[in-house]
């Protein structure tokens, strides 16, 4: 792969000891080899990003960061917001960058008021999924959680109807029990697999104390999209591959749980490109 790619935006001026270490680090990721080849075991072939980690950078140049994070070897991009920009515009310069997006973060509201455009903004894309990402806090009694199961089942037949799949991502707080009930249960009991995914967050679900295999165990099948998210020995998010999880014991429960994609994220990363040049590097290298 070719470094003037990968820098061609960054300018002639001097580097500061700062920006030569950052671009150190998104070098070092983007020439690192997949691994060897002889090697036993699985590898993710086409690695993925969930883009709200990118906000900032976003914000400042769109096309630039996409074709950045390209260089670094992502493949999927999964959206967490557009910037203004129409699904045509988001598809033209995905296909400029060799990059497709699976999936794309849409608010609850959105999916309730708004479907129909949600589904062809998606289709419009290329997108499989509608992944509903987050309840407000005055969202989550159990009367909130029963709404959104019939919402994603409803909202589930329009979306098969175009080739398309809802889905749900967890935090924390749905592995709280309310009244006896555990939210995140009542979701993947009483939503129709035929109609619902999950994308399963491995931060959240062990910040929350939870095995994640008891759930590839009792419903499998259900979770084809994974956020790749690790964390510190203070329980803090961190890059892939710089605190405790253990990413190739998850992964090799691939096709019992039902693993399609695994988007890299960090919520608050301190320099969002050299944190998901590091997180590549982790993942392209992984073996399972």
């Amino acid at each position: 792969m070719s470094t003037t790619r990968i820098f061609s935006n960054f300018g002639s001026k001097p580097l500061s000891r700062r920006a030569f270490l950052r671009h150190s680090v998104l070098l070092s990721a983007a020439c690192t080899p997949l691994g060897n080849s002889l090697a036993q075991g699985r590898q993710i072939t086409r690695p993925g990003l969930q883009l709200y980690t990118l906000r900032n950078e976003l914000a400042q140049d769109f096309e630039g960061t996409l074709a950045r994070v390209a260089a670094l070897g992502y493949k999927e991009m999964e959206f967490a917001g557009y910037f203004d920009r129409t699904p045509a515009e988001i598809r033209a310069i995905l296909d400029r960058n060799g990059l497709t997006s699976p999936a794309a973060h849409i608010q609850l509201a959105a999916v309730r008021n708004d479907l129909d455009a949600m589904i062809e903004s998606a289709l419009t894309i290329g997108q499989r999924y509608i992944v509903i990402p987050f309840l407000q806090p005055n969202e989550r009694t159990l009367g909130d959680f029963e709404r959104l199961i019939e919402t994603l089942n409803h909202a589930g037949e329009a979306a098969r109807s175009a080739g398309l799949k809802m889905a749900y991502h967890n935090h924390d707080f749905e592995f709280t029990p309310i009244d006896g009930h555990i939210p995140y249960e009542l979701l993947l009991e009483q939503t129709d697999p035929e109609l619902v995914d999950f994308e399963l967050d491995l931060y959240w679900i062990r910040y929350a104390g939870v095995d994640q295999t008891r759930y590839f165990d009792k419903y499998p099948g259900r979770f084809s999209m994974l956020h790749v998210k690790d964390m510190s020995a203070n329980r803090d998010m961190a890059d892939v591959g710089r605190g405790l999880i253990d990413f190739a014991e998850i992964f090799s429960h691939q096709d019992r749980a039902g693993f399609q994609h695994f988007f890299v994220e960090h919520d608050r990363p301190g320099d969002g490109l050299a944190s998901v040049a590091v997180s590549v590097q982790t993942l392209r290298q992984l073996i399972y």
